[in-house]
């Protein structure tokens, strides 16, 4: 078995407005969970300023770029708890309605029914964390 872990890299992208876009770069490329395809770049939708005019820009953007370097850190860690079978804590905290809602759209009309009975029964929030054994035989008599 060989493990690869990949290297994220946080790099900047000139734009025609005088603003700088970050992104991270994967090497090699990771696939995308939600599209299923192999990518090499995530765009942060964070945007600097290429010449700080003063010193509130410059402020503006160091703030920014230890941010988007929060957001380099968080996903190394996720790749290396993926890689190593970790639980990714992360991951955890996603949106599990979400999920189901676009999953159940993609299946048939009885999807849809299990995902209102589901969204229902637990008031409309649920992470992937909360979804337990025990959940699952409580929706279980619940439905019953």
């Amino acid at each position: 078995m060989t493990l690869t872990c990949t290297n994220v890299t946080l790099r900047q992208k000139t734009l025609r407005n005088d603003h700088i876009s970050l992104y991270l770069d994967y090497y090699p490329a990771i696939r995308n969970p939600y599209t299923m395809k192999m990518s090499r770049r995530e765009f942060l939708g964070i945007y600097i300023y290429a010449k700080p005019k003063n010193e509130q820009q410059r402020m503006f953007n160091q703030d920014m770029l230890n941010k988007a370097e929060a957001i380099r850190c968080i996903r190394v860690q996720s790749l290396i708890n993926e890689e190593f079978g970790f639980l990714d804590k992360n991951k955890q905290k996603v949106d599990f309605l979400a999920y189901f809602r676009t999953k159940a759209r993609e299946k048939y009309e009885k999807w849809n029914c299990v995902y209102n009975h589901f969204e229902k029964f637990v008031g409309g929030k649920c992470t992937f964390g909360d979804v337990t054994v025990e959940l699952c035989e409580k929706f279980r008599d619940y439905l019953l």
